[in-house]
């Protein structure tokens, strides 16, 4: 079982859940973020003030697969989440030692669906 962890843009959030659907991959969970990688933020003025911008909105995308669905899904976060320019994102794919469902106690593999 993994986890992966998607940051992305926010304006490609929707272009990312088609890939997925496509993928038949249905489950993930959706958070705003803040971020600063390469894009290194940028400056803007406000009411006459310079203020450095160097925290970015992104969109954090966390999935929970079996091993098979792994390389399937990040595959479709790429297609959807890629425009070939600096700060397209990262993902990031963790081992899952153990998942439990609440409503009805399965572990593992049937935990996940």
């Amino acid at each position: 079982m993994k986890l992966i962890v998607a940051y992305i843009q926010p304006h490609k959030l929707n272009d990312v859940k088609e890939e997925l659907y496509k993928a038949k991959v249905f489950k993930l969970s959706v958070t705003n973020a803040l971020g600063a990688g390469q894009q290194k933020g940028y400056h803007e003025v406000y009411r006459g003030v310079d203020i450095e911008v160097n925290l970015l909105k992104k969109v954090r995308l966390e999935i929970a697969v079996n091993d098979e669905f792994a390389e399937t899904t990040i595959e479709a976060i790429l297609r959807g989440a890629e425009t070939g320019k600096i700060g397209d994102g990262k993902i990031f794919v963790v081992p899952l030692d153990e998942v439990i469902r609440i409503r009805t106690g399965e572990t593992g593999n049937q935990a996940i669906g």
